[in-house]
């Protein structure tokens, strides 16, 4: 349903990356960048000023950003057109563009900017399920399921650890479990200030991820909070985490091993909620 404003043909992936890219910001309620590299947000972040939140997007992973997608779930203004002229983009995508930001975008010659109308991120799941189906091409056939896209407002965080999240903690986690929904498993997370500071993606087994997202984070990661798009298997992922600083949890839960994910999270003072559902996408 985008319009093409600028720049050259979409290739099959270049459309495949805008979707993702959008599926990631449009359901975001306040105003979020994302940027995309092969259908994984390296960069997602949360503000009020426009150019901040991508900047903070940016800053998520500089190096992934280069040649990726931008989405934006808001009409994109001129700050935010000024802050990325330095780096090369495949696509920037969003509701719309003002008359200054757009004629800035189009003097990148080859830059794809696609105008997505009025579908902003208002439709958020809050008034009860969705019904959007997800398909899958397998050989000989066609997998259907229902997308996931289960409402914030029967979304519950339980405690499980000692330590409850704070309201900082919380705000960040919500956003993480929202963000980690993006990522392809196994997903982890990292969030600080509503913005994903590592990721960790499409690995085969749930530790790996978390040594590259802390990795990527660096220092960073200390005071951040971590999303799991499904739960830990063992208590391996969750000591990798308390040893880079990480203060708080999310994760499913469902593990016989559970108990000792707690036990890590005491003993490191880390505040541990299980949601009780998955993200897990392939």
């Amino acid at each position: 349903g985008a319009r093409q404003l600028h720049g050259k043909e979409l290739s099959f992936n270049n459309i495949l990356d805008a979707d993702a890219a959008w599926a990631t910001v449009k359901t975001f309620p306040n105003q979020t960048v994302a940027i995309v590299k092969h259908t994984n947000p390296c960069g997602l972040a949360e503000h009020e000023d426009q150019a901040e939140a991508y900047r903070r997007a940016f800053a998520g992973d500089e190096v992934s950003a280069f040649g990726g997608i931008v989405a934006v779930n808001r009409p994109l203004d001129l700050a935010m057109a000024e802050a990325m002229r330095p780096v090369f983009y495949e696509i920037v995508i969003a509701p719309s563009f003002t008359e200054e930001a757009l004629a800035l975008l189009q003097k990148k010659r080859d830059l794809r900017i696609l105008e997505i109308g009025g579908n902003t991120s208002e439709d958020d799941g809050s008034e009860g399920e969705r019904t959007e189906m997800d398909y899958r091409r397998v050989s000989g056939g066609l997998l259907v399921q229902t997308a996931d896209a289960y409402p914030d407002v029967q979304l519950e965080f339980t405690p499980r650890s000692e330590r409850k999240p704070t309201p900082a903690e919380l705000d960040d986690l919500r956003f993480a479990w929202r963000a980690c929904q993006y990522v392809k498993s196994n997903a982890i997370v990292l969030v600080k200030d509503r913005a994903i500071v590592g990721m960790g993606a499409g690995q085969p087994n749930r530790v790996v991820s978390v040594h590259l997202a802390v990795r990527a984070a660096g220092e960073r990661a200390r005071g951040s909070v971590l999303a799991s798009d499904a739960f830990f298997p063992f208590p391996d992922g969750p000591q990798l985490a308390a040893d880079a600083g990480i203060t708080a949890i999310v994760q499913p839960g469902g593990s016989i091993r559970d108990e000792e994910t707690a036990a890590v999270c005491n003993a490191a003072q880390i505040a541990l909620v299980h949601t009780g559902v998955r993200h897990f996408r392939h």
